[in-house]
């Protein structure tokens, strides 16, 4: 690349105060690179909006959409007030009097998908139904509850959500799903041929799920991660 074209591939920006031109000189090709995780953030996070709520059955791999339980919104707000406190969003660098109005519907429309996108994720993580529900559902409560009241910074606050959230994972995908007894055959099969596997479906009220969706389910988190790793404080 020429001097003349490199010359030609930056902005601009001036200032004239009191006969004092202040010029301010952007290199182009920073600016297409900064722009690169804002297109991709939303895009991660539609796909957890829409992963999260997605099971499959156990007995023939047909696509389950669940609904995420009223707790799981409570849950979802509380961590992005988390996420203002913690600085990894600025409110005033995503909207503002300042942005274009047309900037700040589409940031806002990143906000709001993100919003859904933690929903769904606690959807994707918290049991759903019988005492795992209660027992992890209040672990989540726990945390936020007390994270909301901590002083946090940034790295800290990514830290304590990836350890919150690959337990819970564990927890249902790993532990739970191994307890689950796998649909199939009638009721007096199955307690012969596992009694405790059995046993462990009844009392603790566990779904049946194909295997395939621990899988999915791992990207799901995966993408979340990703995206609020990407995700810039303002967008300024």
């Amino acid at each position: 690349m020429t001097e003349q074209e490199d010359v030609a591939n930056v902005e601009r920006l001036a200032r004239v105060d009191d006969d004092v031109e202040v010029t301010v000189i952007r290199p182009h090709h920073e600016t297409r690179r900064s722009r690169g995780p804002r297109l991709v953030v939303p895009l991660l996070l539609l796909g957890v909006t829409l992963l999260g709520g997605l099971r499959l059955g156990s007995a023939d791999n047909t696509f389950l959409f669940l609904f995420p339980p009223l707790i799981c919104l409570v849950f979802g707000a509380a961590t992005l007030v988390l996420y203002v406190r913690a600085g990894l969003i600025d409110v005033g660098g995503w909207l503002s009097d300042e942005i274009p109005g047309l900037q700040n519907a589409a940031n806002g429309s990143v906000l709001v998908v993100l919003f859904t996108a933690t929903v769904q994720l606690y959807n994707a993580l918290l049991p759903e139904q019988g005492l795992a529900f209660w027992v992890v559902g209040f672990c989540f409560f726990w945390t936020l509850w007390n994270n909301l009241f901590a002083g946090f910074d940034t790295q800290r606050l990514l830290r304590s959500l990836v350890a919150l959230f690959a337990m819970a994972f564990v927890v249902k995908y790993l532990v739970l799903a191994n307890l689950t007894a796998p649909a199939g055959d009638g009721w007096l099969q199955r307690i012969i041929a596992n009694p405790g596997r059995e046993a462990f479906t009844w009392m603790l009220d566990l779904p049946r799920y194909a295997g395939g969706t621990g899988y999915i389910q791992f990207f799901t988190v995966a993408f979340y991660m990703l995206a609020l790793f990407l995700l810039p404080r303002s967008t300024k």
